[in-house]
């Protein structure tokens, strides 16, 4: 075993992402692959050299990368829908002859520093795992959860052929959605703190006009546009082959489903639970405060498959954190953040009220201590101030100032990231 001292954290060059590639799939075990010439373009379009770090022992005898880590430039909507400039980290894999060395620490040192010298606000990621990224300043800043509809207990009408609020559901190509659905989701995610940027690229390669990973399956679209004529709402989805006893049993799996109102929601669900042969319908990821269950006379024919974390969140500059989002109350509070990462390390007292608001630095006796990870959780508005109280996270200086804090940064829905990265 090589000390981790011995082994370089560095970006990489442009002839190093072959090797790169191959070092990420090992790490997430998949097996190493070559790439022909047009795959290797294509995957490496999206990829800045100068963001995307890897490990390399010297001593090691493959010639690959023994960590990797890349991020990206994002925009993350913050309460009230104002975005904030991201970096976005994923890809981050340390090889299993090299853990417990002080890889990740050191790749992520390196790239938060680099993205607070940007002017990055906060930093981002999707955890495989709970546990590491809290060490990092990282908190759980939205949650998810997966639905399942059982179609044959709805209670919907059988005889359902479309909207009764004038509004039609159409089935699409794929070249259509290019067309029509980045307009939609930014209008989506300028209404939905947690969303995150989508580019170019994402509705390329999720409609398959950019083919990254081997053979692809066409899905169906439907887009739900209202009486006006205005397009509100959008799905992909796909739908198996299942049959018992000459009856059907298929089920429709929801790649994605995106809507600007209620009534397209609404709609679109009906639509998928209206399909012949479709006798249960899989929703992906979805918010945990979804109307889903609701949309139906029987709710109970909606049940949860999956409930989890989701969209971590670090925050780098705490003033521009607290100052880019809304308040629905007014009121002051002197935050005392501990960073161990020193981004953010400090107190700063926050007055907000629904005009805006302010946040300095200052020397004041703090009223509420908490880590950066716990502020992270606060700031889109879906954890409690008095919950991390009663669980030791958070500390009050000042009687009462837990429920200041929930008063102020709490949220009427919660937050949710519709999307994985």
């Amino acid at each position: 075993m090589s000390p981790s001292h011995d082994t370089a954290v560095r970006p990489v060059t442009d002839d190093e992402i072959p090797a790169w590639l191959n070092a990420l799939n090992i790490g997430f075990l998949r097996a190493p692959e070559t790439l022909n010439p047009q795959e290797l373009k294509d995957r490496s379009s999206h990829i800045d050299p100068s963001r995307t770090l890897a490990a390399f022992d010297p001593t090691a005898p493959a010639r690959l990368p023994v960590a990797t880590f890349r991020s990206f430039a994002q925009e993350l909507t913050a309460v009230g829908g104002r975005p904030v400039p991201a970096d976005a980290i994923s890809n981050v894999t340390v090889s299993p002859t090299h853990r417990r060395r002080g890889l990740l620490t050191r790749m992520m040192a390196q790239d938060l520093t680099a993205a607070k010298d940007r002017g990055d606000v906060v930093a981002t990621l999707i955890a495989a795992e709970y546990p590491i990224y809290g060490r990092y300043g990282f908190g759980p800043a939205t949650w998810t959860t997966e639905w399942t509809i059982d179609v044959t207990r709805t209670g919907l009408d059988p005889r359902w052929s479309g909207p009764a609020d004038g509004g039609r559901v159409d089935l699409v190509d794929g070249a259509t959605v290019r067309a029509l659905g980045p307009a939609l989701h930014d209008r989506l995610r300028a209404a939905l703190p947690g969303a995150v940027s989508r580019d170019e690229r994402w509705w390329r390669v999720n409609t398959g006009d950019l083919r990254l990973h081997g053979s692809w399956t066409e899905p169906f679209y439907a887009v739900y546009r209202s009486a006006a004529g205005e397009v509100e709402g959008m799905v992909s989805y796909e739908a198996d082959d299942t049959w018992q006893m000459k009856q059907p049993q298929n089920t429709a799996d929801v790649n994605w489903l995106i809507a600007t109102t209620p009534a397209a929601e609404r709609a679109l669900w009906h639509y998928l639970c209206s399909i012949d042969w479709i006798t249960k319908v899989k929703c992906g990821w979805r918010a945990p405060d979804d109307l889903l269950p609701h949309f139906f006379p029987d709710p109970r024919a909606v049940s949860v498959t999956t409930h989890a974390d989701w969209l971590w969140v670090r925050i780098l500059d705490v003033v521009r954190a607290l100052e880019a989002r809304t308040y629905a109350g007014t009121g002051t509070l002197v935050l005392e953040v501990v960073d161990g990462g020193g981004f953010a390390d400090g107190r700063y007292r926050l007055d907000a009220g629904p005009d805006g608001a302010s946040c300095v630095p200052t020397s004041e006796d703090g009223d509420l201590v908490l880590e950066v990870a716990d502020l992270a959780t606060l700031w889109l508005g879906d954890e409690s101030a008095v919950r991390l109280a009663a669980l030791g996270r958070v500390r009050e200086q000042r009687k009462g100032a837990a429920s200041v804090a929930d008063a102020l940064l709490r949220t009427s829905r919660r937050p949710w990231c519709p999307d994985i990265f």
